[in-house]
């Protein structure tokens, strides 16, 4: 499904995986992801992040976001199938996934544009999620008359953002009420 939203282009692909091998793989990735809490500068408070985190990639391919410089862990067996069956699919490459794991409803994502320079200009971001169905919201960045959007990121959804979409939009993962555990992979490519 194509969305028709001006300065982006988004789509969202529902059960990329079946549901006996997202169980499988939700089960994977909670087990055997080194599972992270890292810390960011808010306001000149030091908190905790609202979720956990880790990053996955080919070697040397730093990532950093918020003050936060994470050093690539080299793929799994299981990353590398995931990632092979994405980019045959949208036909793009991606070497590095941030991995985030909601653990409920209390755990969230702030506004933000995935716009870090090492992403280059028009940045592919494969976006797979597992678990809970949780709201991806979306608000253009100068056009505050065009609504906020909302889309339900269901077990084993694969949203696809591209083009100019990181210039013009941010988005969030808002706190939900009684939301079981979720695990999200933005794949991307990293540019040096």
């Amino acid at each position: 499904m194509k969305f028709d939203l001006p300065d982006a282009s988004i789509e969202l692909h529902e059960h990329f995986f079946d549901a006996h091998q997202s169980v499988i793989l939700m089960q994977y990735l909670i087990a055997e992801i080194d599972w992270q809490q890292y810390q960011i500068k808010l306001f000149g408070k030091t908190l905790d992040q609202p979720r956990l985190t880790a990053y996955y990639g080919e070697d040397h391919l730093f990532y950093a976001y918020s003050n936060i410089k994470l050093k690539p862990i080299p793929f799994t067996d299981t990353l590398l199938a995931i990632k092979n069956k994405i980019e045959t699919s949208t036909g793009h490459y991606f070497n590095g996934v941030l991995l985030n794991y909601y653990r409920n409803g209390d755990d969230s994502m702030g506004w933000h544009a995935d716009d870090e320079k090492e992403l280059g200009m028009n940045p592919v971001i494969a976006s797979l999620s597992f678990g809970a169905s949780r709201n991806f919201q979306l608000q253009h960045r100068f056009q505050k008359s065009i609504p906020k959007q909302s889309i339900a990121l269901n077990d084993a959804s694969l949203l696809v953002m591209q083009g100019e979409t990181q210039h013009f939009w941010k988005h969030q993962i808002p706190k939900q009420k009684n939301k079981g555990p979720r695990i999200n992979l933005t794949f991307r490519q990293i540019i040096y």
